[in-house]
């Protein structure tokens, strides 16, 4: 199982995500969950795409902390 970081960010008229340790991976959808689905779904293509051509998948390096100001 890999487990990657996701962020989500809000736009106008829906949301968007992409996965900082998965250059090129992205999603968007009308809401945070169907963001979050389709996200899923991209990051298993990308992963089963990588595998195909025979690359390595990478290690998720990304870490996420809120500061308080």
């Amino acid at each position: 199982m890999h487990r990657f970081l996701i962020v989500i960010e809000k736009v106008k008229k829906n949301y968007s995500a992409y996965s900082p340790d998965l250059p090129g991976c992205v999603a968007t959808g009308k809401t945070k969950e169907a963001v979050e689905k389709n996200m899923y779904s991209a990051i298993k293509m990308h992963i089963r795409g990588l595998m195909e051509d025979n690359k390595a998948v990478p290690t998720s390096q990304s870490i996420a902390e809120f500061i308080a100001v």
